[in-house]
């Protein structure tokens, strides 16, 4: 935690702020469409419907982002009805980024909750409805309640899927720190730079431990050649006394 830099923390909370955002506005946006398809009539509307929002699940991140970036560009069809309406364009911003992640994890809040739904019923809600309950009041004391692990697993993998989006998110946001920079696009760059650093550490380390052999290396060789000079040394040198052939003569 302590290699983080600010830019890093940046994209950490970015992504946080995105993944709950998103998560919240698809479940305003699933919640109706769900509860529609639950009890569509027309079975080929509702099929058409049910492929189109099942698209991100087969649609590449990076061919959908693409596509996003066409229509949200300056010279795309929504992007210039943007400008032409004095609003800011939506590619390579957070609003941008925050639409693209709604789009692509829009399967992902819609089918639980329309198996929820589906699993449900509609007795529940003619009874609540027959007692005198409004369309409200039946949605937060009987939908609600009944179909709430259908609400538990559409947000936590929604918010989930947001936290992992890489391809829609670089294609149409690019890396803007603070901006569109977030967590699942830094961690390359962090991961190469702690492998960097580790690299460093390393060859630093090896660099000390030869030093360290050098520096041992000529201390053993001075040790050698001292006491090689110290051999080859007369004894008469070593103590200051008398030679041994001066000692034979006496004798």
């Amino acid at each position: 935690m302590t290699n983080l830099n600010v830019e890093d923390w940046q994209a950490i909370l970015l992504t946080l702020k995105l993944a709950f955002a998103s998560t919240l506005i698809l479940l305003v946006i699933a919640t109706p469409l769900a509860w529609w398809l639950s009890d569509a009539k027309h079975q080929t509307i509702k099929t058409a419907i049910q492929a189109i929002v099942a698209l991100p699940l087969v649609l590449p991140p990076t061919v959908l982002g693409f596509y996003l970036l066409i229509l949200l560009g300056p010279e795309g069809l929504i992007g210039q009805t943007l400008g032409q309406m004095g609003l800011p364009n939506m590619a390579f911003s957070f609003s941008g980024i925050l639409l693209a992640s709604v789009l692509y994890s829009l399967p992902f809040a819609v089918q639980p909750l329309q198996q929820a739904f589906e699993q449900l019923g509609r007795q529940p809600i003619e009874v609540a409805a027959s007692l005198g309950a409004g369309p409200m009041d039946r949605f937060l004391t009987v939908i609600l309640p009944m179909c709430k692990g259908g609400f538990i697993v559409a947000a936590t993998l929604s918010f989930a899927h947001t936290l992992g989006e890489f391809g829609v998110i670089l294609m149409l946001g690019g890396s803007i720190p603070g901006e569109t920079k977030v967590l699942s696009i830094a961690l390359p760059g962090f991961s190469r730079s702690s492998s960097d650093s580790e690299l460093r550490g390393q060859t630093h380390g090896v660099h000390a431990e030869r030093l360290c052999d050098v520096a041992g290396g000529r201390e053993r060789a001075d040790f050698d050649g001292h006491a090689v000079s110290q051999i080859g040394t007369a004894p008469g040198d070593l103590g200051g006394g008398s030679s041994m052939p001066e000692t034979l003569s006496m004798k």
